[in-house]
């Protein structure tokens, strides 16, 4: 069996039989992968790791070309972000990120660029006063990078160049130009500004998309949208995003 090395954000853990678990890791080298840490439960000091969700570790496992399910030999933390887990909030957002990107990448299918993007955006939410504007941004830049984005830069219906008002399909996938609007009865109003948000988070990196001021009407609007378009083509909701709308409702 060949054994890697790889950087690994942990999506999810599950006890199995009495003294192991199997995790689920986003990998830097590999994708999204499975594997069993055999013994952890019954001798936490062989790993240097707890396997906490969302924290960052350096893995290495045995790849089994017969199973999706390898053997992690060694799972060594590198950051825990204790300080999001001392915050409700920001626990649950880091915990729909994390849903997020279980449920949007498929296994073993390699994207540097999306784990740059979730590390970076947990390095940010640890020290951010604002975990809902690093979830939004999370959610955009995600569906981007994994090719699933709705189209917001022109008419998902005839494709010309949209530049005044439109209307969100979500049964189509984007916006539609007003000669297009009878192709879904359905479909909502839309402001330009928040598509113009979308559009510059989309082509911005993270650090200059922090900069990027919202309205409460846009920065409403967005949710709104984003969270639609995820529940209508991922067939789910997000248990951790609606902590997160109970949680905005309580503060």
């Amino acid at each position: 069996m060949p054994i890697n090395k790889t950087e690994a954000i942990v999506l999810r853990r599950d006890s199995f039989r009495e003294t192991s678990l199997i995790a689920c890791f986003y990998t830097r080298g590999f994708g999204k992968i499975s594997g069993i840490l055999k013994g952890i439960r019954e001798e936490p000091s062989k790993f240097a790791s707890t396997v906490e969700p969302f924290s960052y570790n350096e893995i290495v496992f045995y790849e089994k070309k017969t199973s999706s399910l390898h053997i992690v030999s060694q799972c060594d933390v590198r950051e825990n972000f204790n300080l999001i887990r001392k915050n409700i909030i920001k626990v649950a957002a880091a915990s729909l990120m994390i849903e997020l990107l279980n449920s949007l990448m498929p296994q073993e299918d390699k994207n540097e660029e999306v784990f740059d993007l979730a590390l970076s955006c947990l390095r940010e939410l640890e020290n951010t006063n604002n975990p809902d504007k690093i979830t939004t941004i999370f959610k955009i830049k995600m569906l981007l990078l994994s090719g699933f984005k709705p189209t917001f830069d022109s008419c998902v219906s005839c494709g010309n160049r949209i530049t005044g008002q439109s209307k969100f399909s979500l049964a189509l996938g984007g916006l539609l130009c007003p000669g297009c609007y009878r192709k879904d009865l359905r479909s909502r109003s839309i402001f330009r500004g928040t598509v113009a948000s979308i559009l510059h988070i989309e082509k911005n990196d993270l650090k200059n998309n922090l900069n990027l001021g919202m309205n409460p009407q846009i920065k409403k609007e967005l949710e709104l949208i984003l969270n639609s378009f995820l529940n209508f083509h991922l067939e789910k909701e997000f248990n951790s995003q609606k902590v997160l709308d109970k949680l905005a409702v309580a503060v």
